[in-house]
């Protein structure tokens, strides 16, 4: 769609012509050459999954998954072949993304697979026990 807006009004779209990061808003810059990481995320079960569209990358060498201060980060890197291109609209550079765990995620218990282009993460989050407390009131 970006490039069918292009060709309608010979402006490129909106993120582009401001330098925008890829589903970043006004006024947030990333360093040249960062793009984002496209995720979807759910909590079921007691655990939160996080999915990431990273294709053509060796996980083992391209991909890293910290977790700090219940942070979940990731960081890719792909390189740019050397041949020559007519046209490319493939991102090459690094890739980074952070989202916030869900409260109570253990974020040292995560486990990631890469399978067909998509990294899938997934942080234990135990159920909260659902009781009632009573405070007491004390008098001032």
């Amino acid at each position: 769609m970006n490039g069918m807006v292009e060709r309608l009004t010979g402006f490129p779209p909106l993120p582009e012509l401001f330098g925008w990061a890829e589903g970043g808003f006004p006024g947030m810059h990333t360093a040249p050459g960062l793009h984002g990481i496209r995720v979807e995320e759910h909590l079921t079960d007691g655990m939160y999954v996080l999915r990431a569209e990273l294709p053509g990358l060796d996980p083992g060498r391209d991909v890293e998954v910290t977790v700090e201060d219940n942070v979940l980060t990731l960081r890719a890197e792909r390189g740019e072949e050397t041949a020559e291109k007519h046209r490319t609209e493939f991102r090459y550079g690094t890739f980074a993304r952070s989202v916030r765990l869900p409260a109570g995620a253990k974020g040292e218990e995560a486990t990631a697979e890469y399978k067909d282009g998509v990294l899938t993460i997934t942080v234990p989050v135990p159920q909260a026990k659902a009781g009632a407390r009573t405070i007491q009131v004390r008098r001032g």
